[in-house]
């Protein structure tokens, strides 16, 4: 396998350079990062090769239909491309359902490997350097053969690395840009969490107050008290939900057949059981549960009289600079250049799930990003200052009391907006998210040393997304070959 192109990746905070052409990842019917006035707040309306990469680590490399082929010798505004020959494995595709034309359209892992990024924390961590082999056989040789696209993005003080294997589009062939936005799920939590603590901070949330105090009325009476921050860090004991039978999506056909249902969020609240008990006693254990941050970006939205996408618009995105992230609400269509999901039906046929009505997700997971607004956001919210001040920042770290466990028993993994694993010795914080077709995660080292954030598109939902992640955690903190 020849080496990957390289290039020099923008810092993470440097504002991305116009484009001269249409813009990218334009979103007007959505909440997004783009102030207002800007000349990118317009909706494309052709396929413009200009629409591929605001950072233009590629301007000068792309294909037909804006797809993303590296060429040599490019250079522009300090960037250098080199070119790859490398094919992408058979086992990263979907398989038999793919045609031959699009398996020899398909390239390999493309990546970018680049100058280290600074610390941005005065903790430290040991992390080992890159081990690039191991990166592009995370994205391009995956254990789930069923998936047609992959992107892994890692960033540090050893230095900077960007691939991607499969296909942004199965109809078209064409290859997955950099800047391609994806459906990340449930990290939109993060976001979530960031805004409730950002109000905790300025004294307009308290997390030890119940929720029901801010809420009054919206869940049972017959509830415990859960405080602000048992929303936040899953241990709010909440029942299960009792999904409507006609609104049901157990099977690959009802999840079609209701790809454009819409949901109120205080109908999603409504299928909180009124007489079941609680779980267990707030505080006490730990369950991932969405509807926990259906609640919080309600609160967001009560203590603001703003909506919750309004809130971190102002308060994250545009600060930030994350131009590429939105909250789509009842618009199930991606704008600009983006990956595309699918899903397997039951006879194995693959049908296209893009285009998908979030507002069954809403609070817990509506949001739609990329790997470098992602990774821009997890380096701002880790960094005492950016986006959080250190005291409140510290609270996003802290772990519920030892004796707290998940319901199965095992070791709590939750903080409040965070989960966190230690892998190969390197603990890393951050969040999964998954919604159909779409499996995504940002993480990091608390002090910034290393940094990853990763979509893929699996054809089938199953306990896949846990492996992906273990898989490219691995890969991201395992030394390179003779460092040891």
């Amino acid at each position: 396998m020849s080496e990957p192109f390289a290039c020099l990746v923008p810092d993470p905070f440097a504002k991305p350079p116009p484009l001269s052409g249409q813009p990218t990842d334009l979103r007007v019917p959505h909440t997004t990062g783009l102030p207002q006035g800007s000349p990118h707040a317009t909706t494309p309306d052709n396929d413009s090769e200009e629409l591929c990469n605001p950072e233009q680590v590629l301007r000068d490399a792309w294909g037909e239909g804006g797809g993303c082929s590296p060429m040599a010798g490019q250079v522009r505004a300090g960037i250098m491309i080199v070119m790859t020959s490398t094919f992408l494995s058979r086992r990263a595709l979907v398989g038999v359902t793919l045609t031959t034309a699009l398996l020899a359209a398909v390239a390999s892992p493309v990546a970018i490997a680049a100058t280290p990024s600074p610390v941005a924390s005065s903790s430290s961590t040991a992390v080992p350097p890159l081990d690039t082999a191991a990166l592009r056989a995370a994205i391009s040789d995956l254990d789930h053969p069923q998936a047609t696209a992959a992107q892994l993005r890692v960033s540090g003080t050893a230095g900077n690395w960007y691939g991607t294997a499969g296909v942004a589009d199965r109809r078209t062939g064409a290859p997955i840009c950099q800047d391609d936005t994806f459906r990340a799920g449930s990290i939109t939590k993060v976001f979530v969490a960031a805004a409730v603590l950002q109000l905790s901070a300025e004294g307009q949330v308290d997390l030890d107050k119940p929720v029901q105090d801010y809420l009054p009325g919206l869940l049972p009476k017959s509830y415990a008290p859960i405080k602000v921050s048992q929303l936040l860090n899953h241990t709010s004991g909440l029942p299960s939900e009792h999904i409507p039978e006609s609104r049901q999506t157990n099977t690959p056909e009802q999840i079609l057949e209701h790809r454009y249902d819409q949901w109120t969020p205080k109908q999603l609240v409504a299928t909180l059981p009124e007489d079941s008990p609680m779980k267990f006693t707030p505080g006490t254990k730990q369950e991932y549960r969405g509807m926990n941050y259906v609640l919080a970006a309600m609160l967001l939205e009560k203590v603001t009289g703003k909506p919750y996408s309004k809130v971190i618009g102002d308060r994250i995105l545009r600060p930030l600079g994350l131009y590429h992230t939105s909250f789509p609400g009842n618009d199930p269509k991606m704008y600009g250049p983006h990956v595309h999901g699918y899903l397997a039906m039951s006879d194995g046929t693959l049908k296209d799930v893009t285009e998908y009505n979030q507002s069954e997700a809403w609070g817990e997971g509506e949001i739609i990003s990329t790997t470098g607004d992602l990774d821009r956001f997890i380096t701002a919210l880790f960094t005492p200052g950016k986006v959080l001040p250190k005291a409140t920042l510290d609270k996003m770290f802290e772990m519920p009391a030892p004796d707290v466990r998940m319901v199965d028993g095992s070791p709590a993994r939750y903080s409040m907006g965070l989960q966190t694993v230690t892998v190969n010795g390197v603990t890393l914080w951050g969040k999964t998210g998954e919604r159909y077709g779409y499996n995504s995660a940002m993480v990091a080292t608390r002090d910034l040393q290393r940094r990853a954030v990763y979509s893929w598109t699996p054809t089938h939902r199953d306990a896949s997304q846990t492996q992906m992640v273990l898989r490219i955690a691995d890969a991201i903190t395992k030394p390179a070959a003779g460092s040891r």
